[in-house]
């Protein structure tokens, strides 16, 4: 089943890169006390996410801070040293978090996941964004296959 606005996110386990290597956090130790803005998509380094995902959440970061949002989250079915070196990459180490859900888990709880396997991916994330305060879901934005419109830090900017 997918979240929905209302739900609180499920408790999962994801991976973030430090200076000491890969360490373990918890969706409760990102979202717990928190504004967030959550956004998650296919793949570390692919076109549409960066070119126009993660530059749009850079662009827009204090923007979003303004209007009360405490962290910004990137989420992806990626490892923690592909999410390292992608946002060095893309130079938003101090903008965001960079969230590595590995094996899919936290994507499979929210119901988010696709096959991307005609594409050699495997098990992915479906692009979208989401606001959380203290780990309840108030705006969740799904993107067709293959689009790129709500899942933007401009659409979630519009909609705060």
């Amino acid at each position: 089943m997918t979240i929905k606005v209302g739900d609180k996110l499920p408790e999962a386990t994801l991976m973030i890169a430090t200076p000491e290597g890969p360490q373990a956090t918890t969706t409760a130790e990102v979202f717990a006390g928190k504004t967030v803005a959550l956004f998650a998509l296919p793949g570390a380094f692919t076109p549409t996410c960066s070119a126009k995902h993660v530059p749009g959440f850079k662009q827009h970061a204090d923007e979003l801070k303004a209007k009360g949002v405490d962290q910004i989250a990137c989420l992806s079915v990626n490892d923690a040293f592909v999410m390292k070196a992608w946002a060095k990459d893309q130079g938003v180490e101090s903008e965001m978090i960079m969230l590595a859900d590995g094996n899919g888990d936290f994507t499979k709880a929210v119901g988010l996941e696709m096959d991307g396997s005609k594409f050699g991916l495997g098990s992915r994330s479906q692009r979208y964004s989401l606001i959380a305060k203290d780990g309840v879901v108030t705006q969740l934005n799904v993107e067709q296959g293959g689009e790129f419109k709500v899942s933007s830090a401009e659409y979630l900017l519009e909609h705060l």
